[in-house]
C-alpha cells in the first residue's frame, strides 16, 4: 500500500531519531513471522528496554546516512525492521534470542554500534557479550576466588598446628 508524503515525513523524523540515539541499533529481518510471533518479540523487546520499529528500506537508508554514522550500510532484503535501545549490547542480544527461537523467519542483517554501520556477523558478535548484570557478577567472582583460596590455606595452616 502506497504511503502518502505526510506519513512519509512522519516515518522519517522518527527514524532520524532512532539513527541519531544512543546505543546500538539492529536492523532485522522478519520475513514469515504471523501476527502471534511477531506480538511475542515486540513483547519480550519491550520487557528489555529495547524499542522495535518496522520501516521502509529506503526510509531508513536515507535517515541513517543523513545521521553521521560512518560507514558503509548493509545490505538489506527482505522486510525490515530496526531494534534500537540506550543499552551498546541488549538489542542485538534480545533479536539474537529470537533469530534461535524462530529459525528462518527472525534474522541479523547489520546494524549501528558504536556510531558505524556493522555487518551482520558483527552484530551477532555483539550479540553474543554478556549482559551487564552476568559481568558484575562474573567480575565479583574473579576478585573473591584468590581471597577465598588464601582463607582456605589458612585454614588448613591453622588446623596443622592445633594438632
Amino acid at each position: 500500500m502506497a504511503i502518502n508524503k505526510a506519513k512519509k515525513s512522519e516515518i522519517y523524523t522518527h527514524l532520524q531519531e532512532i539513527a541519531k540515539g544512543k546505543g546500538s541499533r539492529v536492523f532485522v529481518n522478519f520475513h514469515g513471522l504471523t501476527v502471534s510471533e511477531a506480538t511475542a518479540v515486540r513483547r519480550g523487546l519491550r520487557n528489555e528496554g529495547v524499542g522495535y520499529y518496522v520501516s521502509k528500506k529506503t526510509l531508513a537508508r536515507k535517515a541513517f546516512t543523513e545521521s553521521g554514522v560512518t560507514g558503509d550500510f548493509p545490505e538489506l532484503s527482505g522486510e525490515l525492521a530496526i531494534a534500537y535501545g540506550e543499552d551498546a549490547i541488549a538489542p542485538a542480544r534480545e533479536i539474537f534470542k529470537f533469530q534461535k527461537t524462530f529459525k528462518d523467519k527472525v534474522s541479523i542483517l547489520g546494524g549501528v554500534f558504536e556510531n558505524r554501520f556493522t555487518s551482520a556477523e558483527e552484530m551477532k558478535t555483539v550479540a553474543l557479550i554478556p549482559s551487564q548484570q552476568v559481568l558484575y557478577g562474573q567480575f565479583v567472582n574473579l576478585i573473591n576466588s584468590p581471597i577465598q583460596r588464601f582463607v582456605t590455606v589458612l585454614d588448613r595452616i591453622a588446623e596443622k598446628k592445633s594438632v
